[in-house]
């Protein structure tokens, strides 16, 4: 049965694809196995299988708890335009939504955190264990959740705590409405310095941009957006941005600096990913400080959250809903929340991509350094997809233009050379 249609973005059918239970799954930073070695033992048996229900159980809040934006129609029309529905073009222009809207997450929630709703739930929508496996536990608690289901997953549990507070303020920024900081009405309002207009297709890195500038705009003062250019982070240049100094880099308190977003605009091949690098992105997916990747081509960005053997977890913002009145008290969040895991394979992945990275601290950045750079010297490849470098950028660099750059790339067989920033740069 169709359950959705993709206005101008074609149809899709809402399935629920099976993970499988012999391998782990990564989500952003977080592995978990859901599956448990079947022993004769029964009283072993069973404290395997409850363990595992509590792995799965805990994976499927993780993953219900991601802030989901997807296309909307019904909002006011964006500026300069009659246009009152995203469909067909602003799926990059949501991905880069999620992708902020977690790394807000990650800032102002305490770490863990899920959200309530999604502890009441009774449909196991990822199909990752049998009925035989739920212990008597789990189906007591499945019963005494039933008085929930006719509840409205916006309002379950929301009862007007703190956290839950933060967490309708963090959704309540993405609205789709001009006042919105991160709103779309927002959003193309800034992607018009880059030439961009509302209709138009918005490549990662210009969303990267848009986010730094989106963010230096908005009340959360505590938090920077650093773009890397040409591929390179430059460690001088996000200290300064964060207002720390090298002398004082392993203090663990936030005085004196703002957390950092850290966006990555990369390209990981020609039309497709060199599958040189897929260990490469597992393993940023692995780290705990990754806050997922963004890409795609025209028409069809995702936000990628994870992975499990060779296909990629994500996000899919080709769902065309209902914009929602963030500014009424109570409103709806279940449709910023996403219940079904969807999964491709990397080698459908679009080259063309932004790595998002979170630091809440100054040691949190120098981990963050450490361990991000093991990750990408660990690649088959030569060269690494992008470099921390010492120091300070000494060029400003101004590409408004939605390519790639890397620090080197091969011109002829044993030599190197440099590419502007307004040429296309491409793994081979």
């Amino acid at each position: 049965m169709l359950t959705h249609l993709c206005f101008c973005a074609g149809w899709s059918l809402k399935s629920k694809p099976r993970l499988s239970k012999s391998s782990p799954v990564c989500l952003l930073g977080q592995s978990y196995q859901l599956s448990f070695s079947g022993k004769q033992d029964r009283t072993v048996m069973s404290v395997s299988e409850g363990s595992l229900c509590r792995v799965v159980t805990s994976f499927r809040r993780a993953f219900s708890s991601l802030l989901w934006m997807t296309y909307r129609r019904g909002f006011p029309p964006l500026d300069g335009s009659a246009l009152t529905s995203d469909a067909g073009w602003g799926c990059m222009l949501r991905s880069a939504q999620m992708l902020l809207a977690h790394g807000l997450m990650l800032h102002m929630m305490p770490a863990g955190w899920t959200w309530p709703a999604t502890h009441h739930q009774t449909k196991d929508d990822l199909e990752v264990v049998d009925a035989l496996v739920l212990d008597n536990s789990l189906r007591e608690s499945r019963r005494d959740s039933g008085k929930h289901r006719r509840r409205s997953l916006g309002t379950a549990l929301d009862c007007g705590s703190h956290e839950e507070w933060t967490h309708r303020r963090i959704v309540s920024w993405f609205g789709d409405l001009p006042s919105a900081p991160f709103g779309l009405h927002r959003l193309v309002e800034l992607g018009r310095a880059s030439g961009k207009r509302a209709g138009d297709w918005y490549g990662p890195a210009i969303v990267a941009h848009i986010l730094q500038k989106a963010v230096a705009a908005s009340e959360v003062s505590d938090l920077a957006v650093y773009v890397a250019q040409n591929c390179t982070v430059y460690v001088g240049d996000v200290l300064n941005l964060c207002g720390t100094s090298h002398t004082d880099l392993s203090a663990r308190c936030r005085s004196g600096w703002k957390s950092l977003v850290l966006l990555v605009p990369v390209r990981l091949g020609s039309d497709a990913l060199n599958p040189a690098y897929t260990r490469c992105v597992k393993r940023l997916l692995e780290l705990r400080c990754c806050m997922g990747i963004i890409g795609g081509k025209p028409k069809h960005s995702l936000f990628f959250v994870g992975f499990q053997d060779d296909q990629l977890i994500y996000l899919d913002p080709h769902y065309c809903q209902a914009a929602v009145d963030v500014q009424k008290d109570n409103f709806p969040l279940e449709s910023f929340h996403c219940k079904t895991v969807r999964k491709m394979p990397f080698n459908r992945m679009d080259p063309s991509c932004t790595v998002g990275f979170y630091a809440g601290s100054r040691a949190d950045f120098q981990a963050l350094c450490s361990d991000v750079t093991k990750a990408l010297t660990s690649s088959q490849e030569k060269y690494p997809i992008f470099t921390f470098v010492e120091g300070h950028n000494v060029e400003e660099m101004s590409c408004t233009s939605d390519s790639f750059t890397h620090i080197k790339s091969k011109d002829k067989p044993g030599r190197i050379r440099k590419k502007s920033c307004l040429e296309e740069f491409v793994l081979l």
